[in-house]
């Protein structure tokens, strides 16, 4: 009994020699109890609704990320510097085209303001559905039809190669050594390989020409004869020295709601191919040509408010 027990002290002495060190290797690093309480309890970070973990400091930290030319943002930056310079451009123009007009008296540039102000007001009603509709229309089509050629791609390749092979089997006359006859291969075959040159018909380009055509239409008509009566609505009275040119620039001015309602449709498609360079390019044209025109009209053939409404329509 003396024996066991002694056994059984050495052992626990055992057990205790080799407990002790490791609790007092983890109060040497700070893993205790109540160490471990502690590091249970999340940062003040991690908590929801922290400020370092939302707002302006997510912005900060990821600004690099955010202006980082990889694919995606070198395609962003393709698509967005165009179109905000096509977007700039405008404003450039009008500010060309008021300092002009402003020299024919307080009178005219008075009516044209008016009459530029109610023109896009209306044209406003049709602009923002039909640009955005379009843009997302075509973009939707065009990704759909791309995704269709490029699954029968393959099919097409290995139907016009197993046919091509057939054609280089055919035997010549008087002898058994086949001859590869280009002439024998099939023209729905050989037509495999002119598929991706063949232009696409995207039914919404087509509905949005359309579309821009006819609400143009019915804006011009809308302007012309009811130039008067809007204008009326805007302030100008009856026996107003600005009613006359106000009437005379926006009737000419409705005259060309046609052509900014399709180049807009135009625009939008053109957009929805990821193609913003060919619309900055048609109105950097398109205002250069009003700016060269207004002097012309205006005073040297002595049109004045006439000129300056049919240069802007010219050069839409």
């Amino acid at each position: 009994m003396e024996e066991g027990a002694a056994a059984s002290m050495t052992v626990g002495e055992k057990r205790v020699a080799v407990d002790v060190p490791t609790d007092a290797a983890a109060a040497a690093n700070g893993h205790g109890p109540e160490e471990k309480a502690a590091e249970d309890v999340p940062a003040p970070s991690a908590l929801s609704g922290w400020p370092r973990t939302t707002g302006m400091y997510l912005f900060v930290m990821n600004i690099r990320s955010v202006f980082k030319l990889d694919e995606l943002g070198s395609e962003v930056l393709r698509i967005a510097v165009p179109a905000s310079l096509a977007l700039a451009a405008d404003p450039l123009a009008s500010l060309v085209d008021t300092a002009f007009i402003g020299r024919l008296g307080s009178v005219e540039i008075a009516a044209v303001g008016v009459s530029i102000a109610i023109f896009n007001q209306v044209s406003k009603v049709c602009i923002y559905p039909l640009v955005s509709v379009t843009t997302s229309f075509v973009a939707e089509e065009d990704a759909i039809i791309s995704k269709y050629l490029e699954e029968n791609n393959s099919k097409d390749l290995e139907k016009a190669a197993h046919v091509h092979s057939d054609a280089c089997n055919v035997p010549a006359s008087g002898g058994d050594t086949p001859v590869c006859a280009n002439s024998c291969i099939p023209t729905e075959c050989a037509d495999l390989s002119n598929q991706g040159c063949k232009r696409r018909y995207i039914p919404s380009v087509t509905s949005a020409l359309i579309v821009g055509s006819f609400l143009g239409l019915v804006q011009a008509v809308f302007l012309i004869f009811s130039a008067k009566v809007v204008l009326g609505i805007m302030g100008v009275k009856h026996d107003s020295p600005m009613l006359e040119p106000a009437v005379r620039y926006l009737t000419i001015r409705s005259l060309g709601a046609p052509a900014v309602l399709l180049s807009l449709a135009m625009q939008g498609v053109f957009r929805g191919f990821k193609d913003t360079k060919t619309p900055l390019y048609a109105t950097v044209v398109g205002d250069a040509t009003n700016i060269i025109l207004d002097p012309i009209l205006m005073f040297v053939c002595h049109m004045g408010v006439t000129g300056a409404a049919v240069a802007h329509v010219i050069s839409q």
